[in-house]
C-alpha cells in the first residue's frame, strides 16, 4: 500500500481536473483563491477605468491605511459570526470609544490630571481608556446575549442606537481636536517606519514565515500526517514571501513630497541634498493590524478558547453537553469584539486627527460584509481570519475605486449592499454543492 505521505496528484479520482488536483495538492482554499482573484480583477478593472491611477504607490498606500480600521474589526466579527451571533453596534461602539479617547486627551489629561499638552503619557492613557471602554461595553453585550438570552441581533441593534448617541452626548455634538501628536502617529501617513526599517520588517516577516512553514511541515512528518511534495512547499513559500516583500516595496515606493521632506531636514537644522528622495515605508497602523492578525490567528488555531469558539459555532448543543460554558464564551467573544472596536477607533480618529460625530458610520455594514465575503458562514462554525482581511481589502478597493471613478456615495452603498447579498448567496450555493458531494 502506498504510504499516505507520498500521495501525488496522480492519485486523484477519475474526472478530477489537473487544475483542481494542483489546488488540492498545494492545499489552497478554493474560496480564498476566488476572493484573491476577484480582488486582482477589481484592481485591474479600476486601474483601467482611472487611466492607471488606481495601482499607483500613492493610491495603494492610502488604500492600505483606509482598510486597517475595518480589517481590525473584521477579525473579531469572524468570531462573533462563527458562534452564530451578529454585532450591528461596531460602528457606534467605535464612535463611543473615539469620543472617550478624545475627551481624555483634550479635557481629562490636561485639566483633571494636570498633564500639559504634548505630555508623553496622554496618548497611552487615552488608548487605555478606549480599550477599557470597548471591553466593558462588549462584555455587557455578551452578558445580555449569553446569560439573559436576548438575541444578539436585538442587543446590538439597540447598541447601535444607544452608543452612537452616547458618543454625541460625551462631546456635546462637537468635533473634538486636534488630538495628541503621539496619538496621531497611529493614523497612517503621520507615522511610518521609513524605507530602511520597512525592509527590515519585511525581511523578519519573510524569515518568520519560512520558519513557520518548515516547523508545520516537520510537525506533520513527526505525527505521520500527509505532507505536500517538497516542490509544492517551496512554491507556496516563495509566493507568500514574494507577496510580503512586494507589499513592503509598494509602500516604500510612495515618496514623501519634496516640500515636506525639505521641512523635515530644516527642522533638524540640515540642508536636504539635491535630488534626495525618501519613501514613507510601512505605517504604524499597518503594524497594529499585523499584530492583531497574528494574535487572532493564534487564538483561533492554537488556544482552547479558539477551539471552543468553533466547536460552539458548529454545534452549540453538543458543545454544551461536552462541558463548554457557552454563555461565558459568548461574553468572551463580545469582549474581544469590543476591544477590537477600540483599536479601530484609535486608528480611525488618529487618521482624521480629531473625533467627529459621524466617525464609524456604516462600519457595521463594511465589517460584516468583509467577514462574509471572506468566507465566514452565517450559519456558524466556519470562518478564517485571513479571509476576513481579504474581504476587507475587497470592500475598501470597491469603495475607493468607485470614488475615483466618480460614482455618487448613495450608489456606492447600493453596490456594496448588493455585493453583500451576492456573497451570501454564493456561500449558500457553495455549501450546498459541497454537501451534495459529501
Amino acid at each position: 500500500m502506498t504510504p499516505l505521505s507520498t500521495t501525488t496528484a496522480n492519485d486523484a479520482p477519475t474526472g478530477v481536473s489537473k487544475r483542481k488536483g494542483l489546488i488540492a495538492l498545494l492545499e489552497i482554499d478554493p474560496r480564498l483563491l476566488g476572493m484573491v482573484g476577484a480582488l486582482v480583477a477589481l484592481c485591474i478593472g479600476f486601474d483601467l477605468l482611472t487611466d492607471g491611477r488606481f495601482l499607483t504607490p500613492r493610491n495603494l498606500f492610502n488604500l492600505t491605511i483606509q482598510t486597517v480600521s475595518v480589517a481590525i474589526m473584521a477579525t473579531g466579527m469572524v468570531f462573533v459570526i462563527v458562534t452564530r451571533h451578529i454585532d450591528l453596534s461596531v460602528g457606534a461602539l467605535l464612535a463611543t470609544c473615539s469620543a472617550m479617547m478624545a475627551v481624555t486627551q483634550t479635557i481629562v489629561a490636561p485639566d483633571w490630571l494636570g498633564l500639559g499638552l504634548g505630555h508623553p503619557l496622554i496618548a497611552p492613557i487615552a488608548i487605555l481608556v478606549g480599550l477599557v471602554t470597548g471591553a466593558f461595553i462588549g462584555a455587557f453585550h455578551g452578558w445580555i446575549v449569553g446569560y439573559l438570552g436576548v438575541p444578539a441581533f436585538i442587543v446590538t441593534l439597540g447598541g447601535l442606537l444607544v452608543w452612537r448617541n452616547v458618543a454625541w452626548y460625551l462631546t456635546d455634538g462637537q468635533t473634538i481636536g486636534p488630538l495628541d501628536q503621539a496619538f496621531q502617529l497611529l493614523g497612517g501617513i503621520g507615522g511610518t517606519l521609513g524605507e530602511t526599517w520597512g525592509w527590515v520588517l519585511g525581511g523578519l516577516a519573510a524569515i518568520a514565515l519560512a520558519l513557520s512553514q518548515w516547523r508545520a511541515r516537520q510537525a506533520k512528518i513527526d505525527h505521520d500526517f500527509p505532507v505536500k511534495p517538497l516542490w509544492a512547499e517551496v512554491a507556496m513559500g516563495v509566493i507568500t514571501i514574494g507577496l510580503v516583500l512586494g507589499f513592503v516595496a509598494t509602500l516604500n515606493a510612495y515618496d514623501i513630497p519634496h516640500i515636506k521632506l525639505a521641512r523635515m531636514f530644516e527642522a533638524r537644522g540640515e540642508i536636504m541634498p539635491d535630488g534626495f528622495t525618501m519613501g514613507y515605508g510601512v505605517p504604524y497602523s499597518v503594524l497594529l493590524l499585523l499584530l492583531v492578525i497574528v494574535v487572532m490567528r493564534i487564538i483561533a488555531r492554537r488556544t482552547r478558547l479558539g477551539r471552543y469558539i468553533f466547536a460552539a459555532g458548529g454545534n452549540p448543543e453538543a458543545a454544551t453537553l461536552s462541558g463548554i460554558d457557552t454563555r461565558f464564551l459568548t461574553v468572551k467573544v463580545f469582549t474581544i469584539m469590543g476591544i477590537l472596536c477600540a483599536l479601530s477607533a484609535v486608528v480611525a480618529s488618529a487618521r482624521l486627527s480629531f473625533h467627529s460625530n459621524d466617525i464609524g458610520t456604516l462600519d457595521e455594514l463594511r465589517v460584516i460584509a468583509a467577514a462574509v465575503i471572506g468566507g465566514t458562514a452565517l450559519s456558524g462554525g466556519l470562518g478564517t481570519i485571513r479571509g476576513a482581511i481579504v474581504g476587507a481589502l475587497v470592500m475598501q478597493s470597491l469603495q475607493s475605486g468607485m470614488a475615483m471613478v466618480g460614482v455618487d456615495a448613495p450608489f456606492q452603498n447600493i453596490v456594496i449592499g448588493a455585493v453583500l447579498v451576492i456573497a451570501v448567496l454564493i456561500d449558500i450555493l457553495y455549501r450546498k454543492r459541497m454537501g451534495a458531494r459529501i
